[in-house]
């Protein structure tokens, strides 16, 4: 009786759920052409192995309670959801059941794609995947998908396009990893195929207009030919369609004004080679006629027609038009834009509208906004990790409520890059530089965008020979700040970001030869105007141990020594304008000779040097390491007070000893040096530069100075610093061969020198500077300035390398040939450490 009761109230407790499973409809039929609303019951997920079901739950965002139509937008906008995420392969959804009241149970079944397990590359080299993988930011376990295939394929296409390989083809081979499930190896077959040049261009419809112009006025889309040299003949699609509005503008510039392309057509001429060719309509020419302006009042219409410099019946050159009104035409032309906003009128602006176009004539009505002159307002500096703030406002012209002058923006832009503490090339272009006008309140902000680069300098090196020790220890630093100078957590390794500069060398030969100098240079004494100090002390000692060494004698009882020191202040002048600045220095050497017969004028004795130099710079060159524009001026005059008018006229120098001649030296150094970068195309610098130095002299009877003459000839660098004569380099030449020698010892008193020097970066980067340049070269020197004679120079011209790295400084190498030397070999290497000729 107790197993019947146990079971008939196991039969009650049952009929609940025996009753809600037959209103259960498991087998749903959804109707689309008739949608209902239901009850979402429950959601749940099937099929996924690598992602956690809450994330999709979060996607479907439905939640028990819920009220959906099926079908209907929301379950397709769910679905569209899913497959947004690019992870999964398929997404179905599938409604379980629906009970009474229409409550649905949904799952959805989610079929993920297969992982990546592994990337490679095959038809390409290594330095290519290098960049490949960088571009296309290849990651091991990402989805595989149909997009990110085609993704890639572009992407890797468009990198050979760009190289010139036109036809190249990727093919994606897919192979499913043994090790890991739902995962695939993936292989990227790269067929570069041919790279492709353009060959030649052709035209017709031009009429007489040359094709050279047409061919140079397109910047990327060159042909094979000779005027073409330095630029590359890949076809570049992006550049092309620049490149034809280039060309169209050349027959505006000539007054065509209705010209245009009617067909461009680019074809195969071999698998490597490819022509285009351009039928133009360049239609009639076209001239100006009335030029009348409307809505200026600072200055008048006569007044900007002298800018404009565009007469009646000139040719319609729209182009030369817009560039004297816009700018951007010739360096140092000044156009109608820049001659408000050197009033400070930011927001100017000008509009040339046709008002009347009648047979070959036009008239042109100049309208003007001129709006009220800007101040600025916010200067922001950004990325100066170490150098502080203060080093770049004190440079730049740009002050907070001081008025707009675009040349003063110009300006403090090229300070910064010619700072030398950051990058030059990124400082002088767009990215290093952002303005932000508010017409608002007639302010401007500007946010200077640096990036910090290392300029401190070291060397070092060694060597054995001649049974000596050679060695050299050196270190520059060339953003040294004093003021951190007991700030422990400067110190990394020395505090830095004053932008002043402390230098020590120390170079030594054994017993033959010695030097150590030390340097400092503050460029802004007081802090507020750009008033330089520098001081410098030095010492080398030089003996005949290594020409006794020859002879067995090992000894150093013949020597020249040289004790010297300098303080020297420098100041921006105001006039002629703020790019000159004017040093003064007082300066004293003690040279200490005993027995030494090598090229001097006397061999025993001390000399003493007390000297006061006046130099005249001015340099607006646009960067330091690789100028493009800009002249760079030098000069000096050097002078010693006359002893010997303090002697009297009765003193017979002849009959002197050489310690008494020679106690003090007198003497009056004049030199002068001046370079000029102009940019030719692209970035082919043409540099040339003139010197002239006269070392000359108080009383004939005395003489020249036995120091301070000019060395000429070679690559410039003595080796060693024997302070007491200017080294000269005349490349193609041997060091010191066109130096004149007069009773044994070297004489050059006058001196010549000129050089064009053609340019062109193979690397402009922060890391280093590398330029390959080739020259010609001409001067001489001369004993007397009676016999100086500017055009009797010796000539000669070669090919070099420089290459600027931040640590060490600049490096180089020349081979020149030296057409008047009277060496057996007229070639001549020369290496360059630590200078620019």
């Amino acid at each position: 009786m107790k197993i019947a009761r146990l079971f008939i109230v196991g039969i009650l407790l049952a009929l609940p759920f025996i009753a809600y499973s037959q209103n259960v409809n498991t087998n749903v039929v959804v109707d689309y052409d008739n949608p209902r609303m239901y009850t979402v019951g429950g959601v749940s997920i099937s099929g996924l192995k690598y992602t956690e079901d809450y994330k999709i739950l979060g996607l479907i965002g439905l939640n028990k309670g819920d009220q959906i139509m099926i079908p209907g937008e929301d379950i397709s906008s769910i679905q569209k959801r899913i497959s947004a995420q690019k992870r999964f392969a398929t997404v179905a959804i599938q409604i379980d059941s629906v009970v009474p009241k229409d409550t649905v149970y949904l799952t959805f079944n989610i079929t993920e794609r297969p992982r990546v397990s592994k990337f490679s590359f095959a038809g390409v080299k290594n330095s290519e995947r290098d960049d490949l993988e960088e571009k296309l930011n290849l990651r091991k376990g990402r989805e595989l998908s149909e997009y990110f295939e085609e993704t890639t394929k572009s992407i890797i296409n468009e990198y050979y396009h760009e190289k010139g390989y036109l036809n190249s083809e990727v093919v994606i081979e897919r192979k499913q990893d043994s090790l890991i499930k739902n995962a695939v190896q993936v292989t990227f077959n790269v067929n570069k195929g041919t790279k492709v040049k353009i060959k030649e261009i052709t035209y017709s419809g031009i009429g007489d207009i040359s094709v050279y112009k047409l061919d140079k006025s397109m910047k990327k889309t060159k042909a094979k030919k000779w005027y073409n040299i330095f630029n590359s003949k890949k076809f570049n699609e992006e550049e092309y369609e620049n490149d034809k509005q280039n060309l169209i503008d050349v027959f505006h510039e000539l007054g065509y004004r209705d010209a245009r392309i009617v067909k461009d057509s680019i074809y195969y001429i071999d698998p490597a080679n490819m022509g285009i060719h351009f039928t133009i309509d360049k239609g009639k020419q076209y001239y100006f006629r009335n030029i009348t302006w409307t809505g200026n009042s600072v200055y008048t219409g006569e007044n900007l027609n002298s800018v404009l410099m565009i007469n009646k019946g000139d040719i319609y050159d729209v182009v030369t038009m817009d560039k004297r009104l816009y700018g951007g035409g010739k360096q140092n032309e000044i156009s109608i834009a820049q001659l408000y906003r050197d009033q400070g009128y930011l927001f100017f602006n000008v509009v040339p509208v046709e008002l009347k176009v009648e047979g070959d004539s036009v008239d042109v009505e100049m309208r003007m906004v001129e709006g009220k002159p800007a101040t600025f307002n916010n200067i922001i500096i950004n990325g100066n990790n170490i150098t502080n703030e203060k080093v770049v406002r004190r440079a730049v012209f740009t002050r907070p409520g001081y008025l707009y002058r675009q040349t003063d923006f110009e300006r403090s832009v090229r300070e910064i890059a010619s700072m030398g503490h950051f990058n030059q090339e990124k400082a002088a272009s767009e990215e290093g530089w952002s303005l932000i006008p508010n017409p608002m309140n007639n302010t401007v902000d500007i946010s200077y965008n640096v990036e910090e680069q290392p300029n401190s300098q070291l060397e070092l090196s060694g060597g054995w020979g001649a049974d000596m020790f050679v060695g050299t220890v050196g270190v520059s630093f060339n953003n040294f700040s004093t003021s951190n100078f007991r700030n422990k957590e400067a110190w990394r390794p020395v505090p830095l970001g004053d932008s002043q500069q402390l230098a020590f060398r120390f170079q030594t030969n054994g017993k033959y030869y010695t030097a150590l100098t030390a340097s400092f240079l503050e460029p802004w004494l007081y802090g507020k105007k750009p008033t330089s100090l520098s001081v410098s002390a030095y010492y080398t000692k030089q003996t005949n141990s290594y020409m006794s060494y020859y002879y067995n004698i090992l000894n150093s009882d013949e020597y020249m020594e040289v004790y010297g020191a300098s303080v020297g202040i420098g100041t921006r002048l105001k006039w002629p304008d703020n790019y000159f600045v004017l040093y003064n220095s007082l300066g004293w050497q003690s040279y200490r000779l005993k027995d030494w017969n090598y090229n001097f004028l006397f061999n025993t004795g001390v000399s003493h040097n007390l000297s006061w130099t006046f130099n005249l710079a001015r340099n607006n060159t646009d960067q330091q390491v690789y100028p493009r524009q800009g002249i760079d001026m030098n000069l000096s005059l050097q002078i010693t007070p006359p002893y010997s008018a303090f002697r009297g006229d009765d003193v017979d120098y002849k009959s002197m000893s050489d310690e008494d001649r020679y106690r003090w030296i007198e003497y009056h150094k004049w030199s002068g040096k001046i370079a000029v970068f102009t940019k030719l195309v692209g970035d082919l610098v043409l540099m040339t530069r003139a010197q002239f130095g006269y070392l000359g002299y108080y009383n004939r009877d005395l003489g020249y100075s036995p120091f301070e003459g000019f060395l000429v000839g070679g690559d410039g660098m003595s080796g060693y610093s024997t302070y007491g004569s200017e080294v000269i380099s005349l490349r193609g030449y041997d060091n010191y061969s066109l130096t004149p020698v007069v009773d044994g010892a070297y004489a050059g008193n006058v001196y010549d020198k000129f050089t064009l020097e053609l340019r062109y970066p193979v690397i402009l980067q922060p890391s280093s500077t590398i330029y390959a340049l080739v020259f010609l070269e001409g001067g001489n020197c001369w004993a007397d300035i009676r016999d100086f004679n500017p055009f009797e120079i010796k000539r000669s011209a070669g090919i070099g390398l420089r290459v600027m790295l931040p640590v060490v400084g600049l490096l180089g190498v020349d081979w020149g040939y030296g057409f008047d030397s009277t060496d057996d070999s007229k070639s001549q290497f020369h290496f360059v450490i630590g200078q620019q000729f």
